[in-house]
């Protein structure tokens, strides 16, 4: 059997079990710290349930994925590309982001932890070093792919990129975020974006890379397993950023950064409807273009179930990540 197969395959299965073994100390540790949600006062009424139940599962997750450095050390030796770590090392800087805001809001027992400006400040820091290790590893290309297209969009001014890069990654991640609010979607959407990518790398023969997204592809299913409706566990800001930062870190380390156009549709919809939400009310003194923003909670409000949106917003996800596997694979 193929190395890379093996490496991948090893790294799903690890995830998966790391993060089901994890879940089941993590969780009766979290209740223990009293570190429960707390649920926005102008959210559905009948989230109100939920108030209380564990937060920071991510970090189930977050172990899972760092699973890559161990099975990728054999990709290391043979390949010399360290693009994974670099993708690791962003993910973990808007965990730790997440993190923080996490800890603020359970000490605090309230639904507000970091205010926009710290999160932005800290976000549009850890984009800029991500994106300095990527130049200093050469790394960082400027030349700009775009889906069903062969030929590149050549060397992008550098200034250029790099502005509409840490733009890209903030919002990317802030997207991601807004796609947390019932339970398993988050993780439930980014499952296939892991398997695209993971399949993407391989194709590729791009071996330490694609452990990170099979490894995190694991951790995400075992994770699903508590958080799934009902949810047992939240991945709170914790893991909602890190998946954030997983998903436009890869995407960068592929240079395919337009990709996410496709296979993040999810994301660009629901932040997309929070925006015309917040604008239109302001526009119109108290308007609204949906019963509740982010989308997935009109939804609700229209009587559809937790688990209706997830599947089809999974399988939405789906699809398009299997029409952005045709869009790119002409490259490679």
């Amino acid at each position: 059997m193929d190395v890379l197969l093996i490496l991948v395959l090893l790294s799903v299965v690890a995830g998966f079990v790391l993060a089901l073994v994890l879940g089941k100390v993590l969780i009766p540790a979290l209740r223990a710290l009293k570190a429960g949600q707390s649920i926005r006062e102008v959210g559905p009424k009948w989230h109100n349930g939920k108030a209380g139940t564990p937060t920071m599962g991510g970090l189930m997750f977050i172990a899972a994925s760092a699973l890559c450095i161990a099975t990728g050390w054999y990709a290391m030796r043979q390949t010399g590309d360290y693009s994974h770590l670099l993708v690791l090392a962003l993910a973990l800087m808007f965990g730790l982001i997440g993190f923080y805001d996490d800890f603020i809001k359970v000490k605090k027992k309230r639904n507000l932890g970091l205010t926009g400006v710290q999160k932005l400040i800290l976000q549009v820091l850890a984009a800029g070093v991500f994106l300095l290790l990527m130049y200093l590893t050469d790394s960082l290309h400027y030349d700009l792919y775009i889906p069903f297209v062969k030929e590149p969009v050549a060397h992008v001014p550098p200034v250029l990129y790099l502005a509409v890069a840490v733009f890209a990654i903030v919002g990317c991640v802030n997207a991601v975020n807004l796609t947390d609010g019932i339970d398993g979607l988050a993780s439930g959407v980014t499952v296939p974006v892991m398997l695209f990518f993971t399949i993407v790398s391989m194709s590729m023969k791009r071996m330490g890379l694609a452990t990170f997204p099979a490894a995190l592809l694991g951790g995400l299913g075992g994770f699903l397993c508590y958080n799934f409706y009902p949810a047992k566990v939240f991945m709170g800001d914790t893991g909602s950023l890190f998946l954030g930062g997983a998903v436009v870190g890869l995407a960068f380390a592929l240079d395919m950064p337009l990709v996410l156009l496709l296979v993040g549709l999810i994301y660009i919809i629901e932040t997309l409807s929070d925006i015309l939400q917040v604008g239109y009310f302001k526009l119109t003194h108290g308007k609204r273009i949906f019963k509740m923003a982010p989308i997935h909670h009109h939804f609700e409000m229209c009587g559809w179930s937790e688990k209706k949106i997830w599947t089809v917003f999974v399988l939405t996800t789906a699809v398009m990540c299997v029409l952005a596997w045709f869009g790119v694979r002409i490259w490679f």
